[in-house]
């Protein structure tokens, strides 16, 4: 039993979306409230050529299953599921907005938003960031046949992530991703920001604000979770812990002055 999990980046309709571990995941963890922070759907691979598979029938019945137990689902868009911001409601079933303000349980507020917003190359040179992802899909490709001949199975996208890292690094230092997420934070009276897009699993803090980003589900295999105390966890689909952000310490009340002696 958690109190919350954050899931982002699982491009169903991308040949390379692992499905498969998230479902492992998602049947590990019951959750009160799930929050999937974009790119759920690749809308930009399945618009060009649909492709579904039965694990991604999988995904959404473990999710209709969480919703018939009561857990409160909602959905921020991505770049890649950007169709979705033309239909920003509570559908009752899940709630899509564009962001969401989370309070976790030790009282800190979390915006919760995808993060291709604050990406100046997304929003200035989108068919740049378009083109680079056709030509990580094949490189992703030519990957996963490589360490299959050498016999590597347990992470089959180890070299493109560690390739990817290194340019999603070169995109967040140009776009100042990750400060202009705080300062949108900071901005919003809130104690951090819970963001994906650049596939890097990661907890940090900027002086009074705290980043944490959910990493994706085709190199990382990654999920933030919050605990009942409001501390976090980033995971992988083995429950493999990548980092923690330990909950708020808990205010000592004043020593109450003991009664003299009559």
């Amino acid at each position: 039993m958690v109190r919350s999990l954050f899931i982002s980046d699982i491009h169903l309709g991308c040949r390379h979306s692992q499905a498969a571990a998230l479902v492992e995941l998602l049947e590990r963890y019951e959750p009160q409230k799930l929050y999937i922070v974009g790119d759920f759907i690749d809308g930009w691979k399945l618009k060009n050529r649909w492709r579904w598979r039965p694990e991604y029938d999988a995904v959404l019945r473990c999710l209709m299953g969480f919703k018939r137990r009561g857990v409160e689902l909602f959905y921020t868009p991505g770049n890649h599921d950007n169709f979705l911001r033309g239909f920003l409601a509570n559908f009752g079933v899940i709630d899509i907005q564009d962001r969401f303000v989370h309070t976790a349980a030790d009282g800190r507020r979390y915006v919760v938003t995808h993060g291709d917003q604050f990406d100046r190359i997304e929003q200035s040179a989108q068919w740049l960031s378009l083109v680079g992802s056709y030509a990580y899909d094949v490189l992703l490709t030519a990957n996963w046949f490589g360490n299959r001949l050498r016999g590597k199975k347990h992470n089959p996208y180890a070299f493109c992530g560690g390739i990817k890292a290194r340019v999603k690094r070169l995109v967040t230092h140009v776009s100042e991703f990750e400060q202009q997420l705080v300062t949108d934070a900071r901005q919003s009276d809130c104690d951090g920001i819970i963001c994906g897009h650049i596939h890097v699993p990661r907890i940090d803090s900027f002086e009074d604000v705290t980043y944490l980003n959910t990493g994706d589900w085709v190199e990382n295999c990654s999920a933030l979770i919050e605990n009942a105390d409001g501390s976090f966890e980033l995971v992988r689909c083995d429950g493999q812990v990548i980092d923690r952000l330990p909950a708020r310490p808990t205010p000592s009340l004043p020593q109450r002055p003991m009664a003299g002696a009559c």
